[in-house]
């Protein structure tokens, strides 16, 4: 009986690893940086995890969980309320659609997928803004985002693989 209780208890920690694992990388990308005009501009980790989680287990990661991740990192950050749910939860609806296209497929291609989405995913928001604003906002924080995420997006990958072959590699 012991046995199965700790089975379980195993199996529950590993289940919550990726809603754990991208609220982490949800705080580790709101700590304040002692640079200019950083936060403007600071890598999307959140929407790194949602990708990653979203193509390999979509069954530990649902879209109700990042809408929920989204809407928390909105009240840490002083964010409009619902910009985060919006763009993670359409990048999840994207990436849903296109799953089979990325299971299986080579790094380069994924990091492919992550430009499209990340160049995506910063437009809806620089567009979001510039219509709260009612104004055309000046794009280049948004297109420098977008790279600057492209960028660094082997090493979170990176990480998240390793984490998912230690402990989730079986499918739901």
């Amino acid at each position: 009986m012991a046995v199965g209780m700790w089975h379980r208890l195993d199996q529950t920690g590993r289940n919550l690893l990726p809603f754990a694992i991208t609220v982490a990388m949800m705080l580790v990308s709101m700590a304040p940086m002692r640079l200019p005009g950083f936060s403007t501009v600071a890598p999307p980790l959140t929407l790194i995890a949602v990708f990653y989680w979203a193509i390999h287990r979509p069954d530990l990661l649902r879209p109700s969980i990042a809408f929920l991740i989204g809407l928390l990192q909105d009240l840490l950050s002083g964010a409009p309320l619902g910009m985060t749910p919006l763009v993670l939860t359409l990048c999840y609806w994207v990436l849903i659609t296109q799953r089979r296209f990325f299971l299986g497929s080579s790094f380069l291609l994924l990091w492919w997928g992550f430009a499209m989405v990340a160049g995506a995913a910063s437009l809806v928001q620089w567009a979001a803004y510039s219509l709260m604003e009612a104004t055309v906002l000046d794009v280049k924080p948004a297109v420098f985002q977008a790279l600057v995420a492209i960028a660094i997006f082997p090493a979170p990958a990176w990480i998240l693989m390793r984490i998912h072959r230690a402990f989730l590699n079986e499918e739901g």
